[in-house]
């Protein structure tokens, strides 16, 4: 994998580090501009800088080194990530893992950074869907650098950092914690989503003429589960290591510490809920199943009674319907005995079949 070299620009004028500037359109000067941006800079635990081009992270980094920085890139290509592998000495394991689609949730652990593969979740307009978002993120000692293959809503993770300013000095630690917080409360709350339609879909349960919607809903919730579930359920190892410490790049501090193991009590909470919702519903499916055997048998029970009450007036009328003379034969008495067998004989059975809750 090359890279070209950064092209040359004009120094910054003073005081233009404290100052947002527009937000940076490529990660390079070099290529065309592709990949859209979002950086931030910190030091000593305060906001100093935002917006700035992601070519003149390396300068900030060198002529502060108290400083850290955030970049994110939305969807980039390989030509984008060059200057990021450039200046970080990113391993090309974890960049090729970054650039390719459907990795699992991970934490890989490497000399000089961390990598980190992670999915958002939301619940679509369809309100059973689940809408899942693959992000990447590549933890430096001094630097969080995100990919995003597809939206997200980045300005929930902003109003994080922005609203815990004490934590902030924690360094890459409180980026981290910020980005991952937001993505498991994202985890969270689909569950709990997920929970409240399977109880609505219970409730519907034994509702008439809704087997047919209970199941069609049952299965779609049961897919959108199983979808949940494989991004929700390896987040217990990645967070777990995360906690972990690793003396290269040392992202717990005593201040922070608390708060990651409060993400990973969020983990758990969100990975348990999507297995008990999981076997909600498919109770619910059971139940829709067997109630639907007892309605079968007692529909069974009916026609049976019905075709017992039938079969009198059948045989009474087929044996006075013989072509040889019977008692009656020929004379209204046969009719009006005829007649009266059939309406005593029906209503016995009628009554025999109510009795047994047949009819």
């Amino acid at each position: 994998m090359t890279t070209r070299p950064p092209v040359p620009r004009p120094e910054p004028a003073a005081g233009d580090e404290h100052t947002a500037g527009p937000p940076a359109r490529s990660v390079t000067t070099v290529v065309p501009p592709k990949c859209p941006t979002r950086t931030r800079q910190y030091r000593h635990g305060e906001l100093v800088a935002q917006g700035f081009a992601a070519e003149e992270i390396s300068e900030r980094l060198c002529a502060d080194p108290s400083s850290v920085v955030w970049l994110d890139l939305h969807d980039p290509d390989e030509a984008d990530l060059g200057i990021v592998i450039q200046e970080f000495g990113l391993h090309p394991l974890a960049v090729e893992d970054a650039l390719a689609e459907h990795q699992r949730p991970k934490l890989d652990r490497y000399a000089t950074h961390l990598f980190l593969n992670l999915y958002a979740v939301a619940l679509g307009p369809e309100d059973q869907e689940v809408l899942t978002s693959e992000m990447s993120a590549f933890i430096t000692p001094r630097a969080l650098v995100t990919v995003r293959k597809a939206d997200f809503d980045v300005d929930a993770v902003l109003a994080r950092w922005d609203a815990a300013p004490a934590l902030a000095g924690s360094g890459v630690g409180f980026l981290t914690h910020g980005w991952v917080d937001a993505v498991v409360d994202g985890h969270y709350r689909t569950a709990q989503q997920l929970e409240d339609l399977a109880d609505e879909l219970e409730d519907a349960l034994f509702e008439p003429g809704r087997n047919v919607d209970v199941r069609r809903r049952g299965f779609e919730l049961r897919k959108s589960l199983g979808r949940l579930r494989r991004v929700t359920v390896p987040m217990r190892e990645v967070v777990g290591r995360l906690l972990r410490e690793d003396e290269n790049i040392p992202l717990l501090s005593p201040g922070i510490t608390p708060y990651f193991h409060d993400v990973y009590d969020h983990v758990l909470g969100a990975a348990e809920t999507v297995d008990s919702t999981r076997d909600h519903v498919s109770s619910i499916l059971e139940t829709n199943a067997t109630e639907q055997d007892n309605e079968l048998n007692v529909i069974t029970r009916k026609l049976a009674a019905w075709a017992a009450i039938i079969a009198v007036p059948t045989a009474i009328t087929g044996w006075y319907g013989q072509n040889v003379p019977y008692p009656g034969f020929s004379q209204p008495w046969g009719f009006a005995t005829s007649s009266i067998l059939i309406v005593l004989l029906a209503g016995l059975l009628y009554l025999a079949f109510r009795r047994r809750n047949w009819l």
